[in-house]
């Protein structure tokens, strides 16, 4: 019994030590994202930016906006990559799409989407205006973009956006207000403004995907968006995870023909 208990403990201390060294390891990639700052007026954007391997100037590059949620604002230029960058640090990824990603962070009191939200009904209820200046956050975004596009080492013609929760409503409004920037655009367990849609309907492939289950943001306003685009003329693609609750990243992520769909779009 004595033996049996050593080597239970044995083997748990192993696999915790696995665990914490694979948790490291994924912290220690996240260093491949350069720190990077822009400053527009004194306002200041904080982003991250990960270049291709073996980057060469000489060559071009397609470019994906990263565009996170609610939960990681703030100004510590960190808590932005919680989410979806390890799918881009993937090694499998980063050799087949080789590409410039560009994390911003939103900070703490702002948002990527002009909007009004109400916490107190569930989910969450929000009015858009998108006829508004857009936030400071999103206007940097914007000047940080225009700055990238005009460089000659990225092919203008597959510049890409995505995001999740506040980050899919930035990705609704941001092609809205840049509607010739973006090749296609990925907004997850977002939601946005449908009368906007005839801005991009017919020129923006987008693959909507939310989770049936979202208590934080409605599903109804990504299908709205979904039906508002038919309307305009367009064929959005539509995922809905019956399983899934607002975290529809999650299986958004692992979807594997994400990027694939992604970078075979070209404006």
């Amino acid at each position: 019994m004595k033996n049996l208990l050593l080597i239970l403990a044995f083997n748990v201390t192993i696999l915790s030590s696995c665990v914490i060294n694979a948790q490291q390891q994924s912290e220690a990639s996240k260093e491949l994202f350069s720190y990077q700052h822009h400053i527009v007026n004194g306002d200041t954007l904080k982003y991250r930016m990960l270049l291709p391997k073996n980057f060469d100037e000489s060559k071009s590059y397609p470019v994906v906006l990263m565009l996170h949620g609610a939960g990681e604002r703030g100004n510590d230029n960190k808590k932005q990559l919680v989410h979806g960058s390890r799918l881009f640090l993937n090694d499998t990824i980063r050799e087949r799409f080789p590409a410039i990603v560009i994390f911003p962070q939103c900070p703490k009191n702002d948002y990527w989407s002009k909007l009004e939200a109400d916490r107190s009904t569930k989910p969450i209820t929000f009015n858009y205006k998108y006829k508004d200046a857009p936030t400071t956050a999103m206007a940097l975004v914007m000047d940080v973009m225009e700055d990238m596009v005009a460089q000659p080492y990225v092919k203008s013609d597959q510049v890409y956006v995505m995001g999740l929760s506040m980050g899919g409503m930035g990705t609704f409004e941001i092609i809205y207000r840049k509607p010739k920037m973006f090749a296609a655009a990925i907004p997850i367990c977002g939601g946005g403004d449908p009368e906007s849609v005839v801005a991009y309907a017919k020129t923006t492939p987008l693959w909507i995907l939310h989770g049936a289950k979202d208590d934080v943001v409605d599903p109804k306003l990504s299908l709205n968006m979904a039906t508002a685009i038919i309307s305009a003329g367009g064929y959005p693609k539509l995922t809905l995870y019956d399983f899934a609750n607002h975290n529809s990243w999650d299986p958004a992520f692992a979807e594997p023909e994400l990027l694939t769909w992604l970078f075979s779009k070209i404006k």
